[in-house]
């Protein structure tokens, strides 16, 4: 019997979806009241945006603005949903070069304006998967998508929980890793990885 399922360089391969070992050993698990959600105001550029997500956000745009901040709804007017990072990739807009422009504050954590729209049910998109799927990042090689773990010292937090609650990376982002790839996959690669 042939699998497609095999190690590569530090990688575990998974169909076409090379995936970095840091998933399946890196212990992480979320804690916004330590992080205050900071992965959405810091860094050099937007959240990266898959070009049909593009057209999903202007499709919904009407519905979001009333979560987001006046600046953020600002930007948005004026230059549109996504804006181009360094290498020309699309990307969320950011509010004076810093942070995302459909975040908001709730007692001095960040949130997403699109994923409040989801979680009051007028929009069915939750959020672009590249922020579901955070600390992991997609990139092409090839015609492979490799998944790779974004080490970054904002998510400090979310490693001493993760090592506190003994959550692994790959299980903690079960749901987004779902959603984009597919169940059937998500079970492909936690059979590797658990046997």
């Amino acid at each position: 019997m042939i699998t497609n399922t095999f190690y590569f360089c530090r990688m575990l391969q998974i169909d076409k979806v090379l995936v970095s070992d840091d998933l399946k050993d890196a212990l992480f698990s979320c804690d916004l009241k330590a992080c205050h959600g900071d992965c959405c105001v810091e860094g050099d550029a937007g959240a990266p945006l898959e070009e049909e997500e593009i057209s999903i956000l202007e499709d919904y745009i009407d519905f979001i603005k009333p979560y987001m901040r006046e600046t953020g709804r600002e930007i948005i007017e004026k230059s549109g949903v996504f804006d181009y990072d360094a290498d020309g990739e699309y990307v969320t807009p950011l509010v004076n070069n810093r942070e995302c422009a459909f975040v908001y504050f709730e007692d001095g954590i960040s949130f997403c304006a699109i994923e409040k729209a989801w979680l009051n049910k007028e929009i069915p998109f939750q959020k672009p998967i590249s922020c579901h799927l955070y600390p992991v990042r997609l990139s092409k090689v090839g015609e492979f998508t490799a998944i790779n773990y974004h080490k970054w010292s904002v998510c400090a937090p979310a490693i001493i929980k993760g090592r506190k609650d003994g959550t692994l990376l790959y299980r903690y982002l079960k749901e987004p890793l779902e959603r984009k790839f597919g169940k059937e996959w998500y079970q492909k690669l936690a059979t590797e990885i658990e046997e």
